[in-house]
C-alpha cells in the first residue's frame, strides 16, 4: 500500500529546499536566556575600571557605567583620592538616571530599578519589560561581520569571532548592527561639592549627569529616549514606575538635557526644543538644524553649546562647537561656530566651558564672549581621549578611554588635576 504524503508536508519539504547554506569569518552571538538575564540585579565585589561609558554623580557618589555590563560605584567624599565601593551587574547597561535614593537603568530592553541608598548593597526594586528596542553589544572584531541574531534565543551578551555556518533563504534576512538599537539609534540644578564623609545616597533631589545623557526627570515625571521615541513615566511611587504614554520626538535622537521648563534634544540633523512646563505634555517648540553629525547639547541662560563630530554612525564630516541663540525659544539662530578636533560632551559653569574634544583631550575656555570663545583657551589636557564631563561646585568630573580624571576650578587661573582612575586596557 502506498503511504501518501499531505501536501503540507510536501510544501515543507520544498521549503527547505529553497535555502543553502554559507561559512565565514565572523563575530558569533553569544546568548543569555531571557530567565539568565532577568535575574534580580546582584551587587558584587568592586572591579577594576576596563570599558567606561557614562557618568553620574549623587551625594559624592560617582557611578560609573561598565558599558552592557553594570556600574562602578566610588565614594567622592575626597576627590583627591575617591575609594571604589562596589560593582552593581547590571546586563545591558547604558544609560542612567537617579532621583532620590532610587536609580533607573536600561538593561538590554528593560528598565530597572534599583535602591542605591547603601551603595555596599544594592537592592532591584522593579523592572518595566521590554519598554526599549532589542539591542546587541559592540562586536568583538569591528572589521568582521556579524552573524545572524535569532531573538528566540535570548539576548546577545557579547560575540565570539569563530567560523559561522548559517542557512541563507531566499528571503532576505535582518541582520543588526552591532553596538546600536535595531531601530537605528546610536550606541538640572548643579549641587555643591562638600568634602563630609558620605553616609550614603539620600532620598532627597535628583543627581547629575553628563551631556551624553538620555535619560532626564522633570518633577515626577521620568522621561527616556530610544532615537525616535519619548517614554513618559509616571514615578510618584518612585520603586514602581508606570508607562504613561509614548510620543515621536523625531529621527535620530542622541541626547536630551533638561533646564526650567524646557527640554533639549540632541540630534543627527539639529537640535530640538520642547516645552515641558507641563511634563506631561512636552510641546514642540522650535528645531535649530544643522549638518548632519552626532550632536550633544548643554544650555546656560539664553545660550545653547552645541558639539558635532565626525567619524561615527550620524554620518556628516563636520567637526564643530555651535553657539546657538535661544533667547526666543522658538526661534534659535546661530551666533556663531568654531572649528574643532572631533569634539564629544561638553559643560559649562560661571563663565568655564568645558569641552571633551575626543583625540585633542579636554580644553577649558573662557566663554564669557561667546564671540571669542576659541580666542580664550586656558588649558589644554591633549594626552586623553576625552568623551565627557560634569561640572558641580568646583569639581570636574571628566570620563575618557583611559578612566576617570578629577580636576579642581574653584582658582580658574590654576585648574590642578586631583585624581585619576585608570582603565586595565585601553579601548
Amino acid at each position: 500500500m502506498k503511504k501518501i504524503i499531505p501536501l503540507l508536508l510536501l510544501t515543507l519539504l520544498y521549503s527547505c529546499e529553497d535555502s543553502s547554506y554559507r561559512e565565514y569569518r565572523g563575530n558569533a552571538p553569544v546568548y543569555m536566556t531571557y530567565e539568565e538575564f532577568r535575574q534580580p540585579i546582584t551587587t558584587e565585589s568592586v572591579r577594576d575600571l576596563e570599558n567606561p561609558g557614562k557618568i553620574y554623580f549623587k551625594d559624592n557618589f560617582i557611578f560609573i557605567i561598565e558599558e552592557f555590563r553594570g556600574i562602578h560605584i566610588y565614594d567622592n567624599a575626597n576627590p583627591s583620592s575617591p575609594q571604589k565601593i562596589s560593582f552593581v551587574k547590571v546586563p545591558g547597561i547604558a544609560d542612567m538616571v537617579i532621583s532620590g535614593n532610587i536609580l533607573y537603568a536600561d538593561s538590554f530592553m528593560d528598565l530597572v530599578v534599583l535602591d542605591v541608598q547603601n551603595p555596599d548593597n544594592i537592592q532591584e526594586k522593579g523592572r518595566l519589560k521590554d519598554i526599549f528596542p532589542y539591542v546587541t553589544p559592540p562586536l568583538a572584531d569591528s572589521k568582521l561581520p556579524a552573524g545572524y541574531v535569532d531573538r528566540e534565543k535570548g539576548v546577545v551578551a557579547s560575540w565570539e569571532v569563530k567560523t559561522i555556518k548559517e542557512r541563507v533563504y531566499d528571503q532576505p534576512v535582518i541582520y543588526p548592527v552591532a553596538g546600536v538599537r535595531l531601530d537605528g539609534s546610536f550606541y538640572s540644578a548643579l549641587a555643591n561639592y562638600s568634602s563630609n564623609a558620605s553616609s550614603g545616597v539620600s532620598s532627597g533631589g535628583v543627581g547629575i549627569g553628563g551631556s551624553m545623557a538620555r535619560f532626564g526627570l522633570k518633577d515626577n515625571i521620568l522621561y527616556l529616549l530610544d532615537n525616535s521615541t519619548l517614554h513618559l513615566l509616571d514615578i510618584t511611587t518612585k520603586t514602581n514606575p508606570s508607562e504613561m504614554f509614548n510620543m515621536s520626538a523625531g529621527w535620530g535622537i542622541e541626547t536630551m538635557f533638561i533646564t526650567g521648563k524646557n527640554m533639549f534634544m540632541g540630534t543627527t540633523t539639529g537640535m530640538r526644543i520642547f516645552d515641558i512646563s507641563n511634563p506631561v505634555s512636552p510641546v514642540l517648540k522650535s528645531t535649530y538644524n544643522h549638518v548632519r553629525s552626532c550632536d550633544p547639547v548643554i544650555v546656560d541662560d539664553t545660550l545653547a553649546f552645541v558639539t558635532l563630530r565626525s567619524g561615527t554612525g550620524c554620518g556628516g564630516n563636520v567637526n564643530s562647537l555651535d553657539v546657538v541663540n535661544i533667547k526666543n525659544v522658538s526661534a534659535p539662530s546661530l551666533v556663531t561656530s568654531y572649528s574643532m578636533t572631533n569634539p564629544h560632551g561638553l559643560g559649562k559653569d560661571g563663565n568655564l566651558l568645558f569641552i571633551c574634544d575626543g583625540s585633542a583631550g579636554l580644553k577649558i575656555y573662557d566663554a564669557s564672549n561667546p564671540r571669542t570663545v576659541s580666542a580664550n583657551l586656558k588649558y589644554a589636557y591633549p594626552a586623553i581621549n576625552a568623551n565627557d564631563v560634569i561640572p558641580v561646585g568646583d569639581l570636574l568630573i571628566m570620563i575618557a578611554d583611559e578612566g576617570l580624571y578629577q580636576y579642581d576650578y574653584s582658582d580658574p587661573g590654576s585648574i590642578k588635576l586631583l585624581s585619576t582612575i585608570l582603565v586595565t586596557k585601553t579601548r
